[in-house]
């Protein structure tokens, strides 16, 4: 492999000097790269904007309970859920932008997403009969059940990701589907198809998004309009715990359903989805860029997303929200802390691995091995002895 260095070469003429690639073009390997370092360096913002999401998100299930007290509490969960699942469902449609059909990349979404979704939404019902003593409790793998909704609804968005890449207008025709499910109270419960479509948005805005995209809103100026932003939110939500249905921010039922006239669900997926919009720009912008001493949970946050629901479950069925003492600031702010540091501990390496069977099996048995992946590993380990030899 390396004769060509020992062979007679002195009179050809010297290479032109190395060049940054034209856009579009891949760049040379890095030596990490060269040297079989396995992937690429992960990126600190997206793992630390998954922690930081994955946080509010428990946090808002942790308030569910509590808000009902609390006006304050209640303006706070609604801008939250107005913003932290579209924040991680864009970083979701932004890592999905490569996603074919090659049997690899299939096979990581049946171990990683389908897999997980069967296990979950056995174990969850499972749970509830024996923690609330419900016998009678369903198992159905057509009703997600709690959190299992977003990885029946990731599965079937990276599933139509090549469909996206195909039509001109991606985000358009997602946005009617949208409006079009919003009006639609027929869909029914199965496979949360209300979410999933009402959804959608955000996760085709993530497939159309580009590095650059992310740059923008990091920017020093619009870290500063953020502080404004977030205060304007939050006064606009302490104005509308009264008068507005915060079922509106789930996105899992039609305006027919929330008792809203049929109109009103077209012109509130475009209000909320603006609204997210800027609300989920001016997160980004307070992300750190850096690594920090969480950046290394942020592989870790479907861990920590569907292992807190039995945590959060456990506590409701066991009447624990129910001590009057939660009900006030103080025990309000000790709940939403005590849910911020269990979410840490399930991102964890230690619970990864306790709990990779179920979140990401290897299931070497259930596929065909790829012939041309064999082809490729048959000749490596052929390179491998003449590398030796020649060197």
């Amino acid at each position: 492999m390396f004769h060509a260095a020992s062979s007679p070469g002195q009179n050809r003429a010297p290479l032109p000097p190395a060049q940054s690639p034209a856009p579009g073009v891949p760049s040379p390997r890095k030596p990490a790269e060269q040297s079989g370092t396995p992937g690429k360096q992960r990126d600190a913002f997206f793992d630390n904007a998954k922690y930081l999401a994955i946080v509010l998100v428990a946090m808002g299930h942790s308030w569910e309970p509590l808000k009902a007290d609390s006006r304050i509490l209640e303006a706070v969960y609604t801008v939250v859920y107005a913003f932290h699942m579209p924040a991680f469902i864009v970083i979701s449609g932004f890592f999905s932008r490569s996603f074919d059909m090659r049997p690899d990349r299939l096979k990581r979404l049946i171990t990683g997403v389908a897999v997980p979704y069967v296990l979950f939404e056995t174990a969850y019902p499972l749970f509830k009969r024996v923690i609330d003593h419900a016998p009678h409790q369903e198992i159905s793998l057509l009703d997600p059940w709690y959190l299992t909704w977003f990885l029946c609804a990731l599965f079937i968005w990276r599933l139509t990701t090549p469909i996206w890449k195909l039509v001109r207008h991606p985000l358009p025709l997602a946005l009617a589907l949208a409006m079009l499910a919003s009006v639609s109270p027929n869909i029914g419960d199965d496979l949360d198809l209300q979410r999933v479509l009402q959804f959608l948005p955000y996760f085709v805005l993530g497939l159309c998004l580009k590095q650059e995209h992310f740059r923008l809103v990091r920017r020093r100026s619009v870290r500063i309009v953020a502080v404004p932003v977030f205060a304007a939110a939050l006064a606009v939500g302490w104005w509308a715990v009264p008068r507005m249905n915060s079922a509106w921010f789930f996105h899992r039922d039609s305006a027919q359903e929330l008792g809203a006239p049929w109109w009103c669900g077209p012109v509130m997926v475009l209000a909320l989805f603006g609204c997210s919009l800027v609300l989920t720009a001016c997160f980004f912008s307070w992300v750190p860029g850096r690594r920090m001493w969480f950046t290394s949970l942020g592989a870790g946050t479907l861990y920590g997303y569907l292992l807190h629901g039995f945590l959060v479950k456990a506590a409701d069925y066991r009447g624990w929200f129910d001590h009057a003492w939660l009900h006030h600031p103080l025990g309000e702010i000790l709940v939403t802390l005590l849910a911020g540091a269990v979410v840490t501990v399930l991102c964890t390496k230690p619970v990864q691995r306790m709990f990779r069977w179920a979140m990401e099996p290897r299931m070497e048995w259930a596929f065909k091995q790829d012939a041309a992946a064999l082809a490729r590993e048959r000749r490596k380990a052929e390179q491998r002895p003449r590398e030796k030899v020649s060197a």
